[in-house]
This record gives C-alpha cells, structure tokens and sequence, in this order.
C-alpha cells in the first residue's frame, strides 16, 4: 500500500495540543491562587474569572489537538496497521485531503471517518446512540460520538469537491466509512446509512467490494502534483 502521510502537520498539531493544554492547566491554578490569595483585594477580584475562560479555553483546544494528534493508539496509525499488506493499487492519504483519511483503491475512493468511543455504540435504524458515554468521561476528554453519518456525508463531500476543483470534473463519487478504532468499543449496527465497523474488518471489508469507479493512474499523478509529492 502507498502511504501518503502529513508528518509536519501531526508533529505541529502534537505540539499545540502538549503546549495548550498545559498553559491552560497553569492558566487555571493561578487564576485559583489569585482567588484564595488576592480575595480581599478589589483590583484582582476579576482575574480569577478571566483565567477560568481563558484556561478553559485552551484546555479544550489542548484536549481536541491531543485526541488526534498525541493520544495513542493515533487514528493514522491505526488505519495504516489495519490496511497493512495491501499492494500499490491502495493508496492511504493521511492530512493530505479536506477528510483526514481518505483510502483510494479499485473499489472507489473512500473518506474514513475515525472514532475513538468505547463502550457499546448503536444504530437503532434512526440515530446513533453511544451507551458508554456520560458526563465525567466527557470531563475527561472523551468526545461525543455526534451525528458520525452526517460527518461522514461532509468529508465525503469536501473531498469530492477538492478532487474535482484539482483534477477535473469526472471524478468518481466519494464514499465514507465510520471507523472505530477504540479496541474497546461494540459496535451494534444493522444496514446504518453509512457502512460502520471496526478497524478489523476494514481490510477484509475493503477487500470484498466490487471493483468500482476510481481515479486513473493520470488522475492520481494530477493529485500528487496538486500535493505537491
């Protein structure tokens, strides 16, 4: 499989999610010392109160940069792991494309929608229900599952008009596939809208689809010069 990865964005975005959360962290701990502290005095009674936003803030730009980008086992890797030993004709671009994954193979081109919930997740054939969540995981920086196929749709989407803005206007449709890579997840899901699964059975998932419409070897030379690769 040729693997097109975005290192300086991952090592970029590690580091902003590491310093974030950190200076949020210090940001909130003085804002409390000045409110045990400097209580009886006026000019620093609302300092306490700037620092509860600002840190709050930056921790929650900490925590959204540091579950994409730090947090291990990290989406790409896992995705890659779980396409591993598939030959040149896959291609697996990693924060290269509007969708941070997008698998392009003989069956089509595919954004690939990671999730990291664990618990058990349901598609009752309306919505998508996690029952692991609550509230002080959520503290904890777990993020909610959202609507996963409507953010599949939008990938999708911004992946085809990127595609078709670069390369021309017959690119083949884009697909999306929700992908949970939390080894401790359940996935309870019958005919959803938008194929979801666990990273594996990607591959073998992958693997079983018919051959589709997908972009030529001149298509994904035009790609790569468009990334410049």
């Amino acid at each position: 499989m040729r693997l097109v990865t975005n290192e300086p964005l991952i090592k970029r975005n590690a580091a902003i999610g590491k310093y974030a959360a950190t200076a949020g962290l210090i940001i909130l701990i003085g804002g409390l010392a000045v409110s045990f502290f400097g209580r009886d005095n006026p000019q620093l009674q609302l300092i306490p109160f700037y620092t509860l936003i600002i840190g709050f803030i930056l921790s929650n730009i900490g925590i959204y940069f540091s579950n994409r980008f730090v947090r291990e086992p990290r989406a790409d890797k896992t995705i890659e792991a779980a396409l591993k030993g598939l030959d040149d004709k896959y291609q697996l671009y990693n924060f290269r494309l509007p969708a941070p994954h997008v698998l392009i193979c003989p069956s089509g081109i595919f954004a690939l929608v990671p999730k990291f919930q664990a618990g058990v997740v349901v598609w009752d054939g309306k919505r998508w229900k996690h029952k692991g969540a609550n509230i002080l995981l959520s503290l904890f920086g777990q993020e909610g599952l959202a609507n996963p196929n409507a953010e599949a749709a939008a990938e999708a989407n911004g992946v085809a008009r990127y595609l078709a803005k670069k390369i021309g206007d017959d690119v083949p449709p884009v697909q999306a596939i929700v992908v949970f890579y939390n080894p401790n997840v359940t996935i309870e899901a019958s005919n959803p809208p938008i194929p979801a699964l666990h990273t594996k059975q990607l591959k073998e998932h992958i693997r079983k689809l018919p051959k589709g419409p997908t972009l030529t070897a001149e298509q994904i030379a035009k790609l790569d010069e468009a990334l410049s690769l």
